[in-house]
Formats: structure tokens, sequence, C-alpha cells
């Protein structure tokens, strides 16, 4: 008897411990998926190392109730520190104007478009008299004179956060402006403007040594998406013609060019690095073609 009430007490001992074991082990899956979702069972968000948890889900600066002309949401940030943009523009030597962002505070960053506010990033519209026609994620931008009527205009540079929220300083949106004077058709120094004002003159396409034509209609890309073999220093004129307005970007190259709704418009590009660049619009994120450059 004594032997066996050992023996029973051993093994009741063995089953507390087992019992503990599992105790433990329920505790940290629980615990474990308790830090997977975060507070109230949510996900919680993933962002870059160094980024806090405040600036990865946007809550930079204050939103404000009030809108830009464009009706994107305001977000206030103090005076000192904020960004700041200056615009530039001159004439290009083929076609149009040159413009050139200066921005101060700011960076640009595409990959992350879409994305939670960070400060000082983001990207920028650019409006002619009050119109959006592009959205830039760098530095320099080629303003075709097919979208430029005869007389003066006004263009205004705005810069916005990657939730699409516009940066501002006491209530009013982060901008700069530039005037700009379009001459008549046939002046000196002038471009034309015809029935078909968005064509590109006929010296550009000389000076193409290839000329890629798509048409976007109903959503869909013709002809289908496929890669276009440039050697390196080639000058590839990109015609697109869109049944929708929208923006023309090319990857890597930082070059964009608007696409007015039912016009055909050019960018005539020199294949000037090596690697394959995707050609995509904004609006409706349509690839239209792949630059390999080799």
């Amino acid at each position: 008897m004594p032997a066996r009430a050992a023996g029973a007490a051993r093994a009741a001992r063995g089953h507390r411990r087992a019992a503990r074991s599992a105790a433990l082990l329920a505790l940290a899956l629980l615990l474990a998926g308790g830090a997977a979702t975060g507070c109230g069972g949510r996900a919680t968000t993933h962002h870059k190392p160094g980024t806090s948890h405040e600036q990865a889900s946007g809550s930079v600066g204050t939103l404000l109730a009030t809108a830009d002309a464009a009706g994107h949401k305001l977000r206030e940030v103090p005076a000192e520190g904020a960004p700041e943009v200056r615009l530039a523009l001159r004439p290009d030597s083929e076609d149009g104007w040159n413009l050139q962002l200066s921005v101060k505070n700011f960076r640009f960053t595409p990959d992350s478009t879409g994305g939670a506010a960070l400060p000082g990033a983001g990207h920028a519209h650019l409006e002619l008299d009050g119109r959006k026609i592009a959205r830039l994620y760098g530095p320099w931008f080629h303003l075709p004179a097919a979208q430029v009527p005869e007389g003066a205009h006004s263009l205004t540079v705005r810069l916005y956060a990657d939730d699409h929220t516009a940066w501002a300083v006491s209530g009013k949106p982060v901008e700069g402006a530039a005037q700009l004077t379009a001459p008549a058709p046939g002046t000196p120094g002038g471009h034309s403007h015809g029935e078909a004002p968005a064509q590109p003159p006929a010296s550009g396409q000389e000076q193409a040594d290839r000329t890629v034509t798509i048409t976007v209609r109903d959503g869909k890309v013709s002809p289908a998406p496929a890669r276009t073999e440039l050697r390196r220093g080639e000058r590839v004129a990109l015609r697109v013609t869109s049944d929708r307005a929208d923006t023309l970007h090319v990857h890597g190259y930082d070059k964009e060019l608007a696409l007015p709704a039912g016009q055909e418009a050019t960018l005539i590009l020199t294949a000037d690095r090596t690697g394959l660049f995707e050609v995509e619009t904004h609006e409706s994120s349509l690839v239209l073609t792949q630059l390999l450059v080799r």
C-alpha cells in the first residue's frame, strides 16, 4: 500500500505539471495573438524602422475641416520647419516649357503615394488657371505647348501628403505660383495650335528614333501592353490618345505628360538610362508599355 500511495502521488504531481505547462502555452499564444492584432483586435500598422506609429497612421499635424479648391482636406503644420515650394519655368528648345520645383523641408515619395501622411513628404499637383493638369513626383516637369492656349495664364503647384491631404500653414495650402504667356501661333518663339493642338511638330517626329502609338479607351490599352526595346541614347516618341483626361508617367525618368480627353499627346524621351521602365497612367493606373533600354 505505501508503494501504491507513493506512485499515485507521483502521478498526481505529473498531471499538475502538465496542466501548468498547457496553461503557460495557452497564455503565450494569447499574448502572441494580441501583439499581432494590436488594441481592440485590429491589425497594427507596419511601417518603416525609425517611423513612429503616430506618423505611420497619418496623424501628423492637424487635419482641418476646410479643403483646398480641389476638395482635398488641409493638414495644418507649424510654420517653423513646414514644407515650402517655389515654381520657376523656362521655354524648352523643342516644345513648351520646362518647370522646376524648388522645395524645402520636403521630399518626393512616389513609392508611398496613397499611404499615411509622413512629415515633409508626398507629391505635388500642377494647376493651369485653377485646373489640375498633372500630378508631380519630382522637381522637374515638361509642359507641352499644346496644353496651353494662347494668352496669359497662371501656374500653381501645391504640395500634398501621401494620403492626398494638402500641407497647410495658418490655414492656407503650401503652394507656389508663376505666370506664363503663350505666344500666338506663327509668332517668333511661338508654338502651333491648329485644329489638333496636341499633334507634335514634324521636327519632333523626325528627331525620334522610334514612335510608340497607344490608345486608351474604356479602361483598355491598345495595342496590349508589351515591351519596347531601345538602345541607350535612342529617342522614343510616346504618342497616346486617351478617352478621358489623365497623366502619363515614365517611371525611372520622372517624365510626365498631361493627356487631354480625346486628344493625342506626345512625349519625346531620350533613353539615356539602361533598365526596365514602366510607362503608366496616374488616374486610371494602366500600364501602357515597358521601355527596355540596353
